[in-house]
């Protein structure tokens, strides 16, 4: 949980003090490209920055697992990847990718807001995950990802007889 607001950071939570999160930082984020010869390359990779930036997830602890949700509308399930990476340090990996819509001869765009490109979500999960045992489900455009954990072991607590 961090100190510091998440207004502070534009209302977008910011992954700098959590270290399970390993977001991808985009250090030209807010850097003005206007005109000339950057601009062209720079809006591939906008929209490509704005796909990644785009892809909220929620992570909450319940007494029995990690759970993710993921808000992906209209993407389908064969356009959404999971994988666990046990041997990088336990990190889940949700990407995918938004496909542009298609452009006829004879459209005129007003307005293209809806980001498109790949996106890729990091997340280092804790010792008491079970890595072998992660679920996913997709439902209504939201993907929501359960790690189970393992049960914490109480210490055994023997009484000892004080003789004298």
């Amino acid at each position: 949980m961090s100190l510091i607001p998440s207004s502070f950071f534009g209302g977008r939570r910011s992954n700098i003090f959590d270290p399970f999160s390993l977001d991808i930082w985009d250090p030209f984020q807010d850097f003005p490209f206007t005109g000339g010869a950057l601009s062209a390359p720079r809006s591939e990779f906008a929209s490509d920055t704005a796909a990644v930036a785009n892809t909220r997830i929620d992570w909450k602890e319940t007494p029995e697992a990690h759970v993710f949700k993921a808000d992906l509308p209209g993407l389908k399930k064969e356009e959404v990847k999971v994988e666990v990476e046990v041997e990088e340090g336990r990190v889940l990996q949700i990407s995918g990718q938004r496909s542009k819509e298609k452009e006829e001869k004879n459209d005129r765009w007003h307005r293209v807001e809806r980001s498109s490109g790949r996106f890729l979500r990091r997340f280092r999960l804790p010792e008491n995950a079970k890595v072998d045992q992660v679920r996913a489900t997709m439902e209504n455009g939201v993907l929501t990802v359960t790690v189970p954990k393992e049960e914490v072991k109480k210490p055994d607590v023997k009484a000892i007889d004080i003789s004298g």
